[in-house]
């Protein structure tokens, strides 16, 4: 059996809509292997689907059908860390668990290249699916159904505060509120600053931030679909934030800190949001995941 171990990953940045994406220190594990039928199991409470719509089963299954392959059954257990419908890439981390896996008990047939395609493919954008992939900070672009995309890593001086709320947002809901055309002015306020915002998480130029994470483009029009946001934006700021976004297409909110004095900030987040009566989220403290999904062997 191989265990596939797969980062959460926060999209967008602010301004980087369906570009910039970045893989966190908190992840799904999923163990695998081939069986002559199909069995899922987890390792915790979370529900997920046990019959064929199970997403990693569907991808890993797709991708036996690309090699001509015959997929007879799969025993699949899955460890839950990564919530659901929170903006943090639980459904990007199935699909990569799922195609990664199959690649490898096939012998390895795609390459890395192929697999970023083929998951952007499978997603509909590369945002989340390339830095789960390929860790750290990744920007890319589809040509067609080719991915063009670079990682590089972030400054150790970035920590990330991720505060998760209590309640879900399907991304499907948080992308029929956005409107179908935008100004150029607002187009080019966007690209500015996704282009500083790369520069500056893998220089560590701190002082750029606030402006960097700046978006016309998604957050604007999500932000009535998130409760409390304004308040925990304005808060995250009062403490000391670097930059504070909407993680993918929400409802998770996240702020760039400082690691030194990271855990300050978390303490007094806590604090804060239960004194202003925000209650039920979770705010964990995660750094930029380097590596990507990896396999392991058991």
């Amino acid at each position: 059996m191989i265990r596939i171990d797969i980062p959460a990953t926060s999209a967008n940045l602010g301004s980087g809509f369906d570009s910039l994406g970045i893989a966190l220190t908190m992840c799904n594990r999923v163990w695998m292997e081939e069986a002559d039928e199909l069995k899922i199991t987890t390792t915790d409470k979370i529900k997920v689907p046990t019959d064929e719509t199970n997403l990693i089963y569907w991808a890993a299954r797709h991708l036996y059908q690309i090699c001509g392959k015959t997929l007879p059954g799969l025993h699949i257990i899955q460890e839950n860390n990564i919530p659901m419908a929170r903006g943090l890439g639980s459904s990007s981390a199935c699909i990569v668990a799922g195609i990664l896996g199959a690649n490898r008990m096939l012998g390895s047939p795609m390459s890395q290249s192929d697999l970023i395609n083929l998951a952007a493919q499978i997603e509909g954008h590369p945002d989340n699916t390339s830095p789960a992939i390929s860790g750290g900070l990744v920007a890319s672009a589809m040509e067609g159904k080719r991915v063009y995309s670079v990682s590089v890593p972030v400054s150790g001086k970035i920590s990330f505060a991720v505060m998760i709320p209590p309640f879900e947002l399907k991304t499907e809901k948080a992308r029929g509120v956005l409107p179908t055309e935008y100004s150029r002015e607002d187009t080019v306020f966007n690209l500015s600053r996704s282009a500083l915002m790369t520069a500056s998480l893998f220089s560590g130029d701190l002082q750029n931030l606030r402006v960097a994470v700046q978006d016309r483009i998604h957050q604007p029009y999500r932000s009535g679909l998130i409760e409390n946001y304004d308040q925990v934006f304005r808060m995250s700021y009062e403490l000391g934030s670097l930059g504070t976004y909407v993680s993918g297409a929400g409802p998770t909110i996240i702020s760039m800190i400082p690691t030194e004095g990271a855990e300050e900030f978390m303490s007094a987040c806590d604090s804060h949001l239960q004194d202003r009566g925000i209650n039920g989220w979770r705010v964990e403290l995660l750094h930029t995941d380097p590596q990507g999904a990896r396999i392991i062997i058991e």
